[in-house]
């Protein structure tokens, strides 16, 4: 029996099944747009002559921004359109979302990004010779301090940057998706945010603020990207939390109207 329900306009409201899915959709689109353009696009040619042909960070954070819009467009009118554990806590904290349901969409998300990361190591395995132990030995764009990350920060930058920018997104996210006060371009400008939060921090640790693509790369990254992967689990979350308690507090309280 299907969980959808119809509304007095005679509407459908998806399923909690249909949502999950598109959930998981949401993110496999994320992280497989992000990952397959670091792995595959972003260094092309390096050290050859063709090596202008690679999109190098500026592509990353774009392709990032752009799975984000489409997935927003195409799923957020089904789940909300999270695609990021830290995103639907942070939701939950301002009191957008129902607590009670965020465990399913954390586990599909979680899903959703791991089998992205698997497509494309499935992929990898038809490359030119050596081209998967390259990329696992280059930490499959985990995220990291240190050796993983591109200019060797350290962990209290990778703390910061996590904490921080998640923060910022979740105030934008919140923002644009008010139920009175957002806009109809609440999924562009969630985008352009992503996309320049990744042009400001991918040098520093390769830009989390999203567990599940964190867990996801870390899935075939190896033990250091595994060893590292808690910091990008817990300070997403953090900063997401913080900053959704903080917009309801701020903005959303009987004070603030």
């Amino acid at each position: 029996m299907s969980d959808s329900t119809a509304s007095p306009t005679g509407t459908t409201t998806p399923s909690r099944t249909a949502a999950l899915i598109a959930e998981a959709f949401g993110s496999f689109l994320l992280v497989i747009g992000v990952v397959a353009t670091a792995l595959f696009a972003a260094g092309f040619g390096e050290g050859t002559p063709a090596a202008n042909k690679g999109v190098g960070f500026l592509g990353v954070a774009f392709a990032v921004g752009l799975t984000v819009v489409v997935g927003f467009y195409a799923f957020g009118p089904i789940s909300g359109g999270h695609f990021n554990p830290a995103v639907t806590m942070g939701l939950a904290a301002a009191g957008r979302f129902p607590w009670r349901k965020v465990t399913g969409y954390v586990l599909a998300q979680v899903v959703g990004g791991a089998i992205a990361t698997t497509v494309v190591v499935l992929i990898g395995l038809t490359g030119p010779s050596g081209w998967l132990k390259t990329a696992q030995d280059g930490g499959f764009a985990s995220n990291g301090w240190g050796d993983l990350s591109p200019s060797h920060f350290g962990i209290g930058g990778a703390i910061v940057v996590e904490l921080l920018f998640t923060a910022i997104f979740l105030f934008v996210i919140l923002g644009v998706t008010h139920p009175s006060r957002g806009t109809k371009l609440a999924g562009l400008a969630i985008g352009l945010t992503l996309t320049l939060i990744h042009i400001a921090t991918i040098p520093i640790d390769n830009t989390s603020v999203n567990p599940a693509r964190s867990i996801a790369t870390a899935i075939y990254g190896g033990g250091e990207a595994l060893a590292q992967l808690w910091v990008f689990i817990v300070f997403p979350i953090v900063g997401a939390l913080v900053a959704g308690f903080a917009y309801k507090a701020l903005f959303d309280s009987p004070d603030a109207a």
